[in-house]
């Protein structure tokens, strides 16, 4: 990969994603939960920040920014720059735009939020989601319905399926067990759950995450699949639907 991606725990449960050129030494981060944390990544490996991505508003994602931002060009979605940061560069659904000297490709995956915009790199085979697509889940819909999650999640899910999910937060072991309670026979699922359990314990960071391995596992991206609708008993329902269901029964968790 011609550029290092670094997985920085903030708070109690977000991260950040810094990258890396090693030939420009240009140093960008995808959200910013906290500073602190991030510069301190920064320094331990002499890099300097000069762009910071930002997926959506919530305070949990751009609230280190004024802090951190010093020089750096500040880059997020035109739809959402009147609850961001100040932005230098505003980005919308279809744009690609420069960083490290790779393409950056924007989608409007709106859900979650309204104006939630996701960044992939297709050289990189690197997929920075917010909280849009999650490890084995999603982010809960605050503002977006479920018919727009169900499109944006389809949208994320058609990458070549070795591209990474770096996700917004250390979720992944509650989105494991209620996978696992939907398709308790599932070997995949039980699989995932299994390891991920072992990954916690260790302290390890459960994202980034395979996009391959959450198009097996992932209950959110897998509403259109009869063997999920089946255990359901949805199986004359739309994906929409089954996709609403099961984001309510993850809310009730």
């Amino acid at each position: 990969m011609p550029v290092e991606l670094i997985t920085v725990p903030c708070l109690s449960d977000n991260y950040a994603y810094v990258i890396h050129d090693r030939a420009t030494g240009d140093t960008a981060v995808v959200d910013v939960p906290e500073a602190a944390p991030i510069r301190a990544a920064l320094t331990a490996r002499g890099w300097t920040l000069t762009d910071i991505l930002l997926t959506h508003h919530h305070d949990d994602h751009v609230q280190g920014v004024a802090e951190l931002r010093g020089g750096c060009r500040v880059i997020g979605a035109a739809a959402d720059a009147h609850r961001l940061p100040e932005l230098d560069l505003a980005v919308s659904d279809g744009d690609t735009f420069t960083v490290l000297g790779s393409d950056v490709d924007v989608l409007d995956v709106s859900g979650h939020t309204i104006g939630h915009i996701a960044f992939h790199m297709p050289l990189e085979k690197l997929l920075f989601t917010g909280d849009s697509l999650m490890a084995m889940g999603c982010g809960r819909l605050f503002e977006g319905t479920p018919a727009q999650m169900w499109d944006s999640l389809q949208k994320l899910r058609g990458f070549d399926p070795a591209t990474q999910v770096c996700s917004g937060h250390e979720y992944t072991m509650t989105n494991a067990r209620f996978a696992a309670s939907l398709e308790p026979g599932n070997p995949a699922i039980n699989s995932r759950y299994e390891a991920t359990r072992q990954a916690r314990e260790n302290g390890h960071a459960t994202v980034p995450s395979l996009l391959s391995l959450e198009l097996d596992t992932n209950p959110f991206l897998r509403a259109d699949d009869p063997n999920l609708a089946q255990a359901l008993n949805m199986s004359d329902s739309q994906p929409a639907e089954i996709f609403a269901e099961i984001r309510g029964r993850r809310d009730r968790v």
